[in-house]
C-alpha cells in the first residue's frame, strides 16, 4: 500500500509563495534546480502557511465554544504551554512556555482551549510582548473572569543565531488583570508557576 499524504492549502497562496520562494533561493546565490532544492520553495510555501495558520483561527470562538456555569472563584491555572511562534522582525522562530491562570467569575473554560487559544495567537507573525497581551485580553472578554495572568518565557532565534548570538538568553513578559494586580494573587500565581507540583 503507497503512502498518501493529505494537506490542504490554498492553490492561489501556495503557488504565490512559491515562485517567491523559488526567486528568494535564486537571489541568494543558490540553484533553485538542484536536486536538494527542486520542492524546496513548495515545501516552505506550505510549512509558512502551517506556521501563520493562526490569522484563520478566532481565539475567542474557541473559549465561547466550552464555557460552562460553575461555582468557582479560585485560581485555575494552566502552565508550562508549549508555544512556538515566528519573529515579525526576522521572521525567525521563537520558542518556549506560557503560564495562563484566570480566575473564574462563575464561568469556566475548557482547559484545553487555553492551550489552543496560545497556538491561535502564537501561530502568527509575532512579538513576544503582543501576543502576552492577546492572550490575557481574549481571556478577559470572553470569560469576564475576576482576573487573568500571563507568563511567557520564550528563546529568540534572532538573538541566538544573528546579531548579538546569546545562545542563552530567555525573554519572559508578563501581563496581569484584575485580581492579579493584587501583591498577594500574583505572588501566589509566580511562585505557582515556579514550583514541581507534579
Amino acid at each position: 500500500m503507497a503512502y498518501i499524504k493529505v494537506e490542504q492549502f490554498e492553490d492561489k497562496i501556495t503557488s504565490g509563495l512559491i515562485e517567491n520562494y523559488r526567486e528568494s533561493i535564486e537571489l541568494l546565490g543558490e540553484d533553485p534546480n538542484r536536486e536538494g532544492l527542486l520542492k524546496t520553495p513548495e515545501r516552505v510555501a506550505k510549512s509558512m502557511q502551517y506556521l501563520t495558520q493562526g490569522y484563520q483561527i478566532d481565539a475567542k470562538a474557541i473559549l465561547d465554544s466550552a464555557k460552562f456555569h460553575e461555582d468557582v472563584n479560585e485560581m485555575v491555572l494552566v502552565k508550562d504551554i508549549e508555544l512556538y511562534s515566528l519573529c515579525e522582525h526576522h521572521m525567525l522562530p521563537f520558542y518556549g512556555k506560557a503560564h495562563v491562570a484566570y480566575i473564574p467569575n462563575g464561568v469556566i473554560t475548557g482547559l484545553s482551549k487555553i492551550a489552543r487559544v496560545v497556538d491561535a495567537f502564537s501561530r502568527r507573525l509575532q512579538v513576544q510582548e503582543r501576543l502576552t497581551s492577546q492572550i490575557l485580553n481574549v481571556i478577559q472578554e470572553a470569560l469576564q473572569p475576576h482576573g487573568v495572568a500571563v507568563v511567557i518565557e520564550a528563546s529568540h532565534l534572532c538573538m541566538m543565531m544573528r546579531g548579538v548570538q546569546k545562545q542563552n538568553s530567555v525573554t519572559t513578559t508578563s501581563a496581569f488583570c484584575g485580581q492579579f494586580q493584587k501583591n498577594e494573587t500574583r505572588s501566589e500565581f509566580i511562585r505557582l508557576i515556579g514550583s514541581k507540583l507534579h
